[in-house]
């Protein structure tokens, strides 16, 4: 087991366009860039560096999911319309149960570690 070095160069990038999920994207067309650093073997714990060009789209629910933001823009809002603005260098946890939406201002980076939950 070795530990993990976020800066691996070696890592391969997947790319998605998010509006080929149309039941998850509220505005714009955001690409996603994603380099899995590390998927435990049981497949709850994923952890990563994610880009995406700017878009709003439904929040993932059951997990939960750090993030630091390396560079952007992005806001959370949450269902009741509160928002949360987050920029370059800041970091927030997204608790299981979050029920909102990513608002990508301008194209951002983040690491992210998520936990996820299987369902019952």
């Amino acid at each position: 087991m070795q530990v993990i070095d976020f800066n691996n160069p070696d890592t391969i990038a997947t790319t998605s366009r998010l509006a080929d999920r149309p039941d998850r994207v509220v505005g714009g067309d955001p690409i996603h860039t994603n380099r899995a650093m590390f998927d435990s073997a049981d497949g709850e714990l994923i952890a990563g560096t994610w880009t995406s060009t700017p878009g709003k789209w439904h929040a993932f629910t059951d997990r939960d999911e750090f993030c630091y933001i390396i560079s952007g823009h992005v806001r959370l809002i949450a269902e009741d319309g509160s928002a949360q603005t987050f920029r370059t260098g800041d970091a927030f946890l997204i608790p299981n149960g979050f029920r909102g939406f990513w608002d990508v201002v301008e194209t951002t980076t983040k690491h992210y570690v998520i936990r996820s939950y299987k369902a019952d």
